[in-house]
């Protein structure tokens, strides 16, 4: 608003104080504008909750919807021979494991030497290692560089697959260069050690203490089985063992109940608190405190009906169970569902596939979960009547900011108006003091003019 801080100097009325006044009663006009789009914002904000809703409740009735949901299964080993890593879809059970021997990894030290610092003779040399796979590793030793010490570095630093260590046997020539295979069988072992150039009749191997590697030996239900480590992958398809030590162990394999209940159990959940946002949005305060943001509206409406439909509908082709109640999930009054735990694994357990075909479906006939799902994709597609609505709101928005500006325009207008007319009105009153006040001087004047003459 333009500056009226000289109103009022002329008539020495509040004439500022009082144009502050009728533009705050001016502006009562925008209060309901901004109210109204505050209502379209906080419905947009309660449309984003309910499809948050929608697709938590979805990610869960997917999870019905996969065939393999109802194939988890569960492994157990009887001891510590070995452990398990598999997959929650492996076929039921049972596997007789008799571990003969474990997979080691190959080991040897040299004869001793009185310095560890102390170059091996004179000139450069090398090292040669030839691997169990044929694979060989030339280290390669400048003159000078031939020490104990050298050598290991050596060998650590060229990643060969060989690690290079050394030991004090506490003898009067203690140091020991000792060479393990970093990885365990025979095809990571050490097959040959040469030593070259100034090493030649410098260092030479204690072959008391060598240690062969060796691959891991195993049967697995009588069936012979060698493995390079004690880590074994694909001797039973989806399952890593870990072999620990020697001995015989029993692996089982057995369905998982409480995965595919709880599967089930998830998708309850998520549908009450879908239905819990939906009653928070849809609330009526009879008080007169504050109702839900999607109140009456149409959009809550559709979805609450659909959702109903849905879950109140039958399958078709889905075997001997068609509806909800018949797994154990009833719908209640308030919308919610409530699940009969007891039931439902009393048929997990009995009558699992027929389960599996009333969620996931039976060839082309679509189970419930499928239904379901159709369902919530059709309320979440970006022409659905979530989406329709969010898009009618951001336009009423648009038009309460277009509303606003206008009426704004017409208030600043207004004012100025004010402004103007006072502006005036101070003017006129202030040549009329002055023209009183040169009227009073004269008549003053005037007066004492005549008292003079008597």
């Amino acid at each position: 608003m333009a500056s009226i801080s000289a109103l009022g100097i002329g008539s020495g009325l509040d004439l500022s104080g009082l144009l502050n006044q009728l533009e705050a009663a001016e502006r009562q006009r925008l209060v309901p504008i901004v109210q109204q789009k505050q209502s379209y914002e906080a419905k947009i904000s309660a449309y984003g909750r309910l499809e948050s809703g929608l697709t938590k409740f979805q990610d869960a009735i997917k999870k019905l919807e996969k065939a393999d949901t109802y194939g988890a299964t569960k492994s157990s080993v009887n001891n510590d021979v070995l452990s398990v890593a598999a997959s929650s879809n492996l076929a039921p059970g049972t596997y007789n494991v008799n571990v003969s021997q474990l997979a080691r990894s190959y080991s040897v030290a040299t004869h001793g030497v009185a310095d560890k610092n102390q170059a091996l003779g004179s000139g450069p040399g090398d090292v040669v290692l030839t691997l169990g796979d044929g694979t060989v590793h030339t280290i390669e030793l400048a003159d000078g560089k031939t020490s104990l010490e050298d050598i290991r570095r050596a060998i650590n630093s060229a990643q060969s697959d060989v690690q290079a260590s050394i030991i004090n046997d506490g003898s009067g020539t203690p140091h020991r260069l000792v060479l393990s295979s970093a990885k365990t069988g025979t095809d990571a072992g050490i097959a040959n050690i040469s030593y070259g150039g100034a090493l030649t009749g410098q260092i030479s191997i204690d072959t008391a203490t060598e240690l062969t590697a060796q691959n891991a030996s195993f049967t697995i239900n009588g069936i012979q089985i060698s493995s390079q480590t004690n880590q074994v992958e694909g001797a039973i398809e989806g399952v890593t063992l870990a072999l620990a030590q020697e001995g015989t162990a029993t692996i089982t394999v057995s369905r998982d109940q409480d995965s595919i209940v709880d599967s089930i159990k998830g998708f309850v959940d998520a549908y009450n608190e879908l239905q819990k946002t939906i009653a928070s949005l849809n609330h009526f305060d009879s008080s007169g405190g504050a109702s839900g943001q999607l109140l009456g509206d149409s959009g809550l409406r559709t979805v609450q009906s659909q959702l109903r439909q849905t879950m109140s509908a039958a399958t078709e082709g889905t075997g001997a169970f068609s509806r909800l109640f018949e797994v154990g999930i009833e719908v209640e009054l308030n919308g919610q569902l409530k699940l009969d735990e007891d039931k439902l694994r009393s048929l997990v357990n009995d009558d699992l596939n027929d389960v599996r075909a009333f969620f996931s479906g039976v060839n082309d006939a679509k189970g419930f979960a499928a239904l379901t799902n159709q369902t919530v994709d059709n309320l979440l597609h970006k022409e659905g009547p979530l989406a329709s609505r969010i898009e009618g709101f951001k336009t009423s928005i648009k038009r309460t900011e277009d509303r606003y500006m206008r009426e704004e325009e017409l208030i600043l207008n207004t004012v100025e108006r004010y402004r103007k007319q006072f502006a005036q009105m101070d003017s006129l009153v202030a040549t009329m003091n002055s023209t009183s006040a040169y009227l009073q001087q004269q008549f003053s004047m005037l007066s004492a003019q005549l008292n003079q003459k008597k």
